[in-house]
């Protein structure tokens, strides 16, 4: 059986608004920028290479499909570009990102169904929404928090109506401040 697995960038006060430069106009948009280093980026390559597949919401597919295609020729970006990608959303008409999926109907099901195929995790980024409800069905494997040194004060908060309770895996500090926090829910 597969997992998924939930990879988020946070501030210390559960901000995951644009993270990146996404030309979102967030006051604070691409606050992880200053933090990335050689320490950071081998851990989000192996994290990639354990996954072979994305599952999005809407919002978070249609910034990555803006952004991502334009880059190759390394391995971390021709893996991203080319894994199969699945985007829960009941309005968009069309995905055009290179092996896109849409699911609109029987979510649950739907992703239950993708956990039992053969295959390595299946990784979630951004996609607030997406991970509140996979969390609360109880379909959420692992959940990696990179908390960043910094409060922002204003911004989307990743976790809005969610309960559930969580067992410390792993935490890896990096150089930079950013601490790496590996969780999985407890059932």
């Amino acid at each position: 059986m597969r997992r998924i697995v939930v990879t988020e960038f946070m501030s210390l006060d559960g901000v995951f608004e644009a993270p990146g430069p996404d030309g979102s106009g967030f006051k604070y948009e691409g606050w992880t920028m200053k933090y990335m280093n050689d320490e950071f980026l081998k851990f989000k390559t192996e994290e990639l290479q354990a996954a072979d597949a994305q599952l999005l919401g809407r919002i978070t597919y249609e910034g990555f499909a803006k952004a991502w295609p334009e880059r190759s020729g390394d391995a971390f970006s021709d893996k991203f570009n080319s894994m199969p990608k699945y985007v829960v959303s009941s309005t968009l008409k069309k995905a055009t990102w290179n092996n896109s999926h849409i699911i609109k109907k029987d979510v649950a099901k739907e992703i239950a169904r993708l956990k039992e195929t053969k295959g390595e995790d299946i990784l979630v980024a951004g996609s607030g929404e997406l991970v509140d409800f996979l969390l609360e069905l109880g379909l959420v494997d692992e959940l990696r928090l990179l908390v960043y040194p910094v409060v922002l004060g204003m911004g989307k908060r990743l976790f809005k109506d969610t309960n559930v309770k969580l067992k410390l895996i792993e935490p890896t500090p990096f150089k930079t401040g950013v601490l790496a926090l590996r969780y999985e829910p407890i059932k």
